[in-house]
Order: C-alpha cells, then sequence, then structure tokens
C-alpha cells in the first residue's frame, strides 16, 4: 500500500483500525519528500524529529488524528521559522500558534513543514521565493501557479496529504488548477486570520489544498468558525460540510458568466470547462447564463486596493523588532532604508511603491476611493447573480501552467493569471478549484466553482456531483 497516496479518510481509516501508526505515516512521507522534493522544492523547511514525537502522541480518534498537514510559509506556528519566503523575515521563529494552527492542533493533526511561496503571498508563479522557484509536478519546467505554489505542489506530488494555504486574489485556486487539486477559499470572515502574516487585509482568507472535495469540507469544518482575536471573524454557527455532498446538483441552478469566457482563454481549457458545464447538463442541473459586468475591471481595482494595503501592513518591516537589520546604517532611517532595499524582492518593492502612490496625498480619490466604489459594483454583480442561480461554473485560470521563467519580465501578463479568480476575493464570496481535465501536453485543467457568502455547503455540493462523475482526480503526475 502506498500510504502517501491515500486521501484523509482513506488514511483515518487505517489509522482507526490499527492497520498502521501515525510514526509509520510520517516517516512514509518523509521518505517522500526525501524522493522528490529535491525536483519540486516544496518545501522551505521540515523537521521530521518534530513531527515523529506529535505523531508518537497522535490521538487518532480525534478528527484529524495522525494526519500530517503542510503550512504555507506565511501562518505562524510557535517555535517554526516564518519566514513568508523573504530575506527580511531571515531568522524569525513565531513565538506563538495563528488560529487554525491551534484549531488543526485540537483536532489531532501533525503539523508537516513549511511550504514555499511567492514572497509575502505576492505573486501567481512561485516564481517570487527569496528561496528559489518550486516546480510543478507534472511538468518540471513549468509553474506550479501561485503565490500558494509550495502547499500546491506539495499535495499535487504526493508530498502531503492536504496543505493550508492563503487567497488574496486567487493564491489558492490559480495552483490547484495548475497542480491538479482541490483549492479551497472560503468566505471572508469565515476562518480566522489572527497568526497569518497580512498582504493585503480586506481580501486574504486562509483555505486549504487536498486531493478530494470531501478532504476539503473535512478540513474547514475543523478550521472555520468565529474567533474574538480576529475583527473580521463573522459569528455565524460552522455547518457539518461533509453531510450534504452527496445530495447531488438535480434541480440547481448554476450559472455561467459570459464575461469569463473570453479571448485570449487557451482552447484547451474552454474545451474542458465546456464539457464539464454539460456534465452537470446530465445530472440534472439547470444551466443559465449571466453577466457579471463590473468583470472587466476587477484587475485594476484590485492591484489598487492590494498594493495599498501591502504598503501599510508592510511597513512594520523595518529591522527594528524582528528579522534581518541591514548592518553599517549611519542612523535610524538610513537603517530603515537599507534594510527594506536589501530585505524585499522586486515584486514586493514593486507593490509597495504602487501602494504607497495610490495612497498617497493627491491621488487617493482618484485611485483608491475610486477602486473601492467599483469593488462594491463588483461584489452587486455577484449578489445580483446569485438570485437566479445557485453557483457559477467558470475556468479557474485561463491556461494551463506556463514556463519557469516566461513571463517575469512581464509583470502584466503575469498578473493576468489570476483574472478569473480576482473577483471572488474582491466581493468576499467563495470558490473553490477542481481538476477538470488535462491539456493536449498532459497539463491539469481546473474548473471555478463559485458560491454566495456563506454558501459553501451548496458549492462543495455542486463540486462533489463533479468529481464522482469524472477520473481527473485520481490521475498521478509522473514524478
Amino acid at each position: 500500500m502506498d500510504i502517501t497516496s491515500l486521501t484523509i479518510p482513506e488514511l483515518r481509516h487505517q489509522l482507526t483500525s490499527g492497520a498502521i501508526k501515525p510514526r509509520e505515516v510520517v516517516e512514509k512521507l518523509a521518505s517522500r519528500v526525501e524522493a522528490v522534493d529535491s525536483k519540486l522544492k516544496a518545501y522551505l523547511h521540515l523537521d521530521v524529529d518534530k513531527a515523529r514525537e506529535a505523531a508518537d502522541t497522535a490521538n487518532a480518534a480525534l478528527p484529524l488524528g495522525g494526519v500530517p498537514i503542510a503550512i504555507k510559509d506565511v501562518i505562524n506556528v510557535k517555535g517554526d521559522p516564518c519566514t513568508c519566503a523573504s530575506k527580511i523575515l531571515q531568522g524569525y521563529v513565531a513565538p506563538y500558534d495563528a488560529t487554525v494552527i491551534t484549531k488543526l492542533r485540537e483536532a489531532g493533526a501533525i503539523l508537516f513543514g513549511r511550504t514555499n511561496m511567492d514572497e509575502f503571498a505576492m505573486g501567481s508563479s512561485t516564481e517570487n521565493s527569496s528561496w528559489g522557484s518550486t516546480k510543478n509536478p507534472w511538468d518540471l519546467d513549468r509553474i506550479p501557479g501561485g503565490s500558494s505554489g509550495g502547499s500546491a505542489a506539495a499535495v499535487g506530488g504526493h508530498e502531503a496529504f492536504a496543505a493550508l494555504g492563503t487567497d488574496t486574489g486567487g493564491s489558492i485556486r490559480q495552483p490547484a488548477a495548475l497542480c491538479s487539486c482541490v483549492g479551497l477559499k472560503p468566505t471572508y470572515g469565515r476562518v480566522s486570520r489572527y497568526g497569518l502574516v497580512a498582504f493585503a487585509s480586506s481580501l486574504d482568507q486562509i483555505g486549504t489544498f487536498t486531493k478530494t472535495v470531501e478532504e476539503a469540507a473535512l478540513l474547514l469544518e475543523v478550521i472555520a468558525g468565529y474567533d474574538p482575536k480576529d475583527n473580521t471573524s463573522i459569528d455565524r454557527p460552522v455547518p457539518k460540510y461533509t453531510h450534504s455532498l452527496h445530495q447531488g446538483v438535480k434541480g440547481l441552478r448554476l450559472g455561467v458568466p459570459k464575461e469569463y469566457f473570453i479571448e485570449g482563454i487557451d482552447s484547451e481549457v474552454e474545451k474542458a470547462v465546456r464539457a464539464a458545464i454539460e456534465e452537470y447538463k446530465k445530472q440534472g442541473a439547470e444551466i443559465v447564463e449571466v453577466s457579471l459586468p463590473h468583470t472587466k475591471y476587477a484587475v485594476a481595482v484590485y492591484y489598487i486596493i492590494a498594493t495599498a494595503e501591502a504598503s501599510a501592513n508592510l511597513a512594520r518591516f523595518e529591522g527594528v523588532r524582528y528579522g534581518k537589520r541591514a548592518e553599517g546604517a549611519k542612523d535610524v532611517l538610513d537603517m530603515y532604508g537599507r534594510t527594506r532595499a536589501e530585505g524585499f524582492g522586486a515584486e514586493v518593492k514593486r507593490r509597495i511603491i504602487l501602494g504607497t502612490y495610490v495612497l498617497s496625498s493627491g491621488y487617493y480619490d482618484a485611485y483608491y476611493n475610486r477602486a473601492q466604489k467599483v469593488r462594491h459594483m463588483i461584489a452587486e454583480d455577484f449578489r445580483k447573480a446569485f438570485e437566479s442561480c445557485d453557483a457559477l461554473l467558470t475556468p479557474t485560470s485561463p491556461t494551463a501552467a506556463f514556463k519557469i521563467g516566461e513571463r517575469t519580465a512581464d509583470p502584466l501578463q503575469m498578473y493576468l493569471a489570476d483574472i478569473f479568480t480576482i473577483a471572488v476575493n474582491l466581493a468576499g464570496i467563495c470558490g473553490v478549484s477542481i481538476p477538470c481535465g488535462f491539456t493536449s501536453s498532459k497539463l491539469p485543467i481546473g474548473l471555478q466553482i463559485i458560491g454566495p457568502k456563506w454558501g459553501e455547503e451548496t458549492m462543495f455540493r455542486v463540486a462533489h456531483a463533479f468529481e464522482q462523475a469524472t477520473p481527473w482526480h485520481k490521475e498521478k503526475p509522473p514524478l
């Protein structure tokens, strides 16, 4: 039995029956990482001894008892480094657990490694990491997506049973699509952000990477819930998402936004998504065309709001309290400047400069204030669409994974990689990407299912129905 290929429910069955022990699971997973991670570079840090200790005391009776979970290197885990893949936080060790980590521990999970990412979650390819690019498990010459590319590659490459990531403009869903796994972005406020190093506070959301929809539903049951430590956390009951998975889609109305099938989308991606829509028709869903007219402004609005919030959030990294401090400074201001110049990478600097500009006197109303008004219009588009349908079906990414280095010289082309995911974050609603096929060169394609605020139950139900009727999630990469 190849333990690393098991889903979490399959692994849990083996653990609760006593057929395997948590220590054996950790050893098998560590062996898998040792065998393939020199190629993938999905992990930045892995303390196998700590994982072994956790395995030896794991309670298999708990919901995630004995299940190793990888963590994106932007979420604080007490005693582990948290560098956000940036030189400016080199040497920083987290003094506390994020709320999601506390919840994972309480559910019996074993924390397993820190995954690579674009620096401070700014990027769509995981090429912006200070510690080197992660590779796509389906083609080592291609990017895994970003910014949570390490988590996606770890799950897609069977180096992790599941992983946490963060999604600010598609940073879970896009890499999930490119690495053929399930990537969940919950409703804003559903999962606590306490202990997450902020990029754009009104957009960031912690979510999951898994092999199947059922696992995504299970993990959300564990990590969701109100947290008084996060003032954006919403006090709502957390449903048992796994209970409604098998209800099918017969009678549901599924919307197809015409703005998501645009010039520039890869023909193989469109063909696979259209085939998925036909599958839903076969299962008895009613397919309706809807319009989200302000979608065309989403990228521009996102890169004003996200950079403005990044400019404010990253001001705290100046060499005084934690992380890197530049040497040879003449005074405090010189130390600030040198530390930030040496510690931040090019993409982070670009976004800080953009954000500072749009917030500056004379430009605030012209850019930031206007962007917030258009953001409201984008959210209103979704609200109206959900009056006539239960969920939306779209491509996750306009293309399959592109080659490493192909877009690094053209930031605008890189930003357009998230064109189908950004609006979901601006509206604060939920979305999930699931595998829906492959290109002729065996590169994964993702289908995005979008739900209204707090609509995860129906969204999971729609995703699960397609997954169970198709073979795509069972395919394994050629590692």
